[in-house]
């Protein structure tokens, strides 16, 4: 390690996390980087999730903390629907066996996620353990996956982390055409149903800025988060009327039933 390396903290099993504040700034070989070690239990990830903070490494590596600044956030409100998008989610919603779900199939998203490379980024960074972490995570009631199915098959999905009102998105799989995107535009359907303002992005890619997401400050993120945590989670069910949130509007227009809005934080 070279002398301009900043020191970065090794965590025990069960030994708290650091201040997100601290994690390696700009110039650092690793920006957002926070912390190494610790464990991947529903608690650790509980309360790293809670401080904006997530777990992020690949094969070989200890595990590795993360909390970057600037924080890519899609605010459910910007989701981008262009007109040949909305045609999509039409046909799709219109189609006999097309339909959304939610945490049917929890296990089989993770796995498809981990099978192939995250949008904008080279290889799988879903290992072994984090599969079971976050199957773990997903039996206590915290992770959660929206799946596009056709005709009985499992074509494409998401999963997440939501704490209360706060939703981490972490990974989604296509297996045809546009069907991550529809998972990902039924998420936001049900986020602007239920008053949930913005939905965690992580890291910044073109695939997402396309979609309507961009960076926001640490600063301004953590107190969103917090927010969050406060209000009571909505039950994990789609139905097909949130669609009209979304499709009643025109691609950049704010659908009228995001209800919870930033003007209480500052």
């Amino acid at each position: 390690m070279s002398s301009q390396t900043p020191a970065l903290v090794w965590l025990e099993p069960g030994q708290d996390f650091p201040p997100a504040s601290q994690a390696w700034g700009e110039g650092s070989p690793a920006p957002g980087l926070l912390a190494g070690g610790g464990m991947l239990d529903v608690a650790s990830l509980r309360r790293a999730y809670s401080r904006g903070i997530f777990p992020w490494y690949s094969a070989g590596q200890p595990i590795l903390w993360w909390s970057p600044d600037p924080r890519m956030v899609l605010d459910v409100s910007k989701f981008r629907i262009h007109s040949s998008f909305k045609k999509t989610l039409q046909k799709f919603r219109q189609t006999p066996g097309c339909e959304i779900r939610m945490d049917c199939a929890f296990a089989q998203v993770i796995e498809a996620c981990s099978s192939g490379p995250r949008t904008g980024q080279t290889g799988t960074w879903i290992v072994p353990d984090m599969r079971v972490a976050y199957n773990d995570l997903h039996r206590a009631g915290l992770a959660h996956s929206v799946e596009t199915w056709a005709n009985g098959q499992l074509v494409g999905g998401l999963y997440c982390v939501a704490l209360g009102k706060a939703v981490f998105g972490e990974s989604m799989f296509s297996r045809a055409s546009q069907t991550s995107k529809i998972a990902l535009a039924a998420l936001v359907a049900f986020c602007c149903h239920h008053g949930i303002a913005q939905i965690d992005c992580q890291q910044n890619t073109p695939h997402l800025a396309s979609l309507g997401a961009a960076e926001i400050s640490r600063e301004v993120f953590l107190p969103r988060v917090a927010l969050g945590l406060t209000q009571t989670e909505p039950i994990w069910q789609f139905d097909p009327g949130y669609w009209q949130t979304l499709l009643a509007f025109k691609a950049g227009s704010k659908p009228s039933s995001c209800s919870l809005e930033f003007h209480q934080i500052k």
